[in-house]
């Protein structure tokens, strides 16, 4: 292992001359950027070995990083050199031991109190070294960059740390070599420099020649991700010698590493699923030790690499997910939710546990965050009335600060799970107020999509209507993908109707009859089959003929009815092909589950406006829904029902035969 001295923070071999080392320091020297143009306090003893002067090159780099370049001495600056002790690094008392080392190292909180204490180190090594580079990473960076970076980039303790792991590097361990190299990534020095040239290439070194443990493999493959154009070459090396390890022995981190690393060398049936499949069954084992962090990246990785017939590993981390939703940041929820969707997975225990945690959360959570809560919940007819009801006052508070995407991931689910939140007048105010501002930074099916969804719970965007039906904004909505297709003129279509229909006083520009759809599209509420042949097998018991009712029948208003009836003045049934003499048109909505919101006996918003415009067009609607009728065991108990649901005031059936 290679030891540093705190004089010259030289890092010592017995196989290496010392003056190796002043040769090199001689021919370079250190740049860093800096606000200032004033040269660094070298009077500590860390520094004597290296004194600059006032020469340094100021940069910028891509991306916030720090250009670290080796520039030569000038004549008039000296090195000083610790004496010989290359053969016995140890025999100092200021020898500290590692366990010890490290206690102290991670009992500071500023990079202050980390420089400060290693100037008191007499020596460490290189993994010490390493430490104290990726505990300074820690608390010197957040989310924004590096904290300080005169306090940090300028310190003389940090200057000759660099110059080492530079040119030492071929005689770190690799275990140091990694660690400072991750540490460097984090503080964003710019991956071009020499510095981090030097420690890649030895890396890189290292792997071809097969020199580095999995712990190791996995340390290169991090820090390769990280950098702005990884090298899939490498990353495939590292793929490749990953292939021979026992996946078995791998600890929590290094599999997760793995899948980021599968992510961007494999393709979709690429030629690692061997790997994968060990990979998914050894995470199995492992998932209830997984933190909520490993368990958001494995679930991406999963959807990335298309791994859906990993069933028993994806719903184990499904359900393990569930206790870890208070914990989630808000991309890492992102996530769970994407491969939620993605693997058409649903838990009831799942949805119980965002409803605790988004009504708590909802005026601290990324707004991104709440739109994929909001996307879940619409695409797998989720009513949960906890949530809903916070994203509205969450809506009503922060709408002006959201982009207009997830102006319409908040609102639309409203619309497509047919919900009104108790704060609904001020919600839809607050959306009037952000239309009128905002209105012409909608992408056109973003807006089309957003009024429609506000027509199906009856509200009704009248002021911005003559706009969705002017030339110029069809005109848009064919020029963007993907066009107007049938869902859009169905959208058109019934946001005409509608105002024909429940807008009356509507006095503006109409759709142009070639825009109109001559059947609506419903994708949502498609027709139980086998429950519509349950009802007009009772029909047909009841009415004796199947000439008396027509079923799937479309109307000249754009919509198919389920059953239709017809009924003369005096209440007798017609033929259903009858045109004349009728009276009465009675349709019976024939409302499976997929028509409902899971788990609720609550409309979905397209079949609830639907049965609204057919009442409002003269039909008498008689709704026949699943949870009335899956009890009903036989025919004769069916037409029972339907008696009494279509023809109320008719005692008894039309015949009283048995079955």
């Amino acid at each position: 292992m290679a030891l540093i001295s705190r004089k010259s923070f030289q890092f010592y071999s017995s196989s290496a001359p010392a003056h190796r080392s002043i040769l090199m320091i001689l021919s370079k020297r250190l740049s860093f950027i800096s606000g200032q143009r004033k040269p660094p306090n070298c009077s500590s003893v860390a520094m004597r070995m290296l004194c600059f002067k006032d020469t340094s090159q100021y940069m910028f780099c891509r991306k916030k990083h720090i250009q670290l370049r080796i520039q030569s001495l000038s004549v008039n600056e000296t090195v000083r050199v610790c004496g010989d002790i290359w053969n016995s690094p140890k025999a100092d008392n200021g020898w500290m031991d590692e366990d010890l080392f490290f206690k102290k190292l991670y009992s500071l909180c500023t990079s202050k109190e980390i420089f400060d204490f290693l100037s008191s180190v007499e020596f460490m090594s290189d993994t010490m070294a390493s430490g104290a580079l990726q505990r300074i990473s820690e608390v010197a960076v957040d989310d924004n960059g590096l904290k300080s970076p005169e306090g940090v980039l300028e310190n003389e303790v940090f200057r000759a740390l660099c110059f080492q792991f530079e040119f030492e590097s071929s005689k770190l361990s690799s275990t140091g070599l990694l660690n400072a190299l991750q540490a460097l990534i984090k503080l964003r020095i710019d991956p071009q420099s020499t510095l981090m040239a030097s420690l890649l290439s030895e890396g890189e070194k290292r792997l071809g020649k097969g020199q580095l443990t999995v712990k190791n493999l996995c340390a290169l493959g991090e820090s390769l991700l990280e950098l702005e154009s990884p090298s899939c070459a490498t990353l495939e090396q590292i793929v490749n010698h990953m292939q021979k390890k026992a996946i078995e022995k791998w600890s929590p981190r290094e599999i997760v590493m793995v899948y980021k690393i599968l992510q961007v060398t494999v393709r979709e049936g690429g030629q690692h699923q061997d790997l994968l499949n060990r990979l998914n069954s050894a995470t199995l084992t492992i998932v209830t030790q997984l933190s909520p962090k490993f368990t958001s990246i494995i679930l991406d990785s999963l959807v990335v690499l298309h791994q859906t017939q990993a069933v028993s590993l994806v719903t184990a981390l499904c359900k393990h997910s569930v206790k870890h939703i208070p914990y989630f940041t808000g991309d890492e929820l992102v996530n769970v939710l994407e491969a939620f969707l993605y693997f058409g997975h649903c838990e009831q225990i799942f949805t119980e546990a965002l409803e605790t945690h988004v009504p708590k959360s909802i005026f601290t959570m990324h707004p991104q965050t709440v739109s994929k809560v909001m996307q879940y919940c619409c695409r797998k007819m989720i009513l949960s009335k906890p949530i809903f009801d916070a994203v509205a006052e969450g809506f009503i508070s922060d709408a002006d600060r959201l982009s207009t995407d997830q102006i319409a991931e908040y609102i639309i689910p409203f619309g497509t799970l047919n919900y009104l939140p108790p704060s609904a007048s001020s919600l839809f105010r607050k959306l009037e107020t952000v239309l009128h501002a905002r209105f012409s930074h909608f992408q056109p099916h973003t807006l089309l999509n957003l009024l429609h969804s506000c027509v199906l719970i009856q509200r009704y965007p009248v002021n911005f209507l003559p706009k969705i039906f002017s030339p110029y904004f069809l005109q848009q909505l064919q020029a963007q993908p993907p066009g107007l297709d049938r869902i859009a003129t169905s959208q058109l279509t019934q946001l005409f109707l509608t105002v024909t229909l429940e807008c009356p006083f509507y006095e503006g520009p109409r759709l142009f009859p070639k825009y109109q759809v001559k059947a609506f599209l419903t994708p949502h509420s498609s027709l139980d089959v086998h429950l519509l042949k349950r009802v007009k097998t009772g029909l047909l018991y009841l009415l004796k003929e199947r000439i008396y009712f027509a079923s799937e029948v479309s109307t000249p208003y754009f919509y198919t009815v389920d059953i239709e009836i017809k009924l003369d003045e005096e209440g007798f049934v017609l033929p259903a092909t009858q045109c004349e003499e009728v009276h009465r048109r009675i349709v019976l909505c024939v409302d499976g589950q997929n028509r409902f919101c899971v788990n609720s006996h609550n409309l979905l918003g397209e079949e609830a406006i639907k049965q609204r415009h057919l009442q409002l067009l003269g039909y008498e609607v008689v709704q026949i829904p699943f949870f009335e009728i899956e009890s009903l065991q036989n025919c004769r108990k069916m037409a029972e029902y339907l008696q009494k649901k279509i023809f109320p005031h008719t005692y008894g059936l039309a015949t009283d035969t048995g079955e």
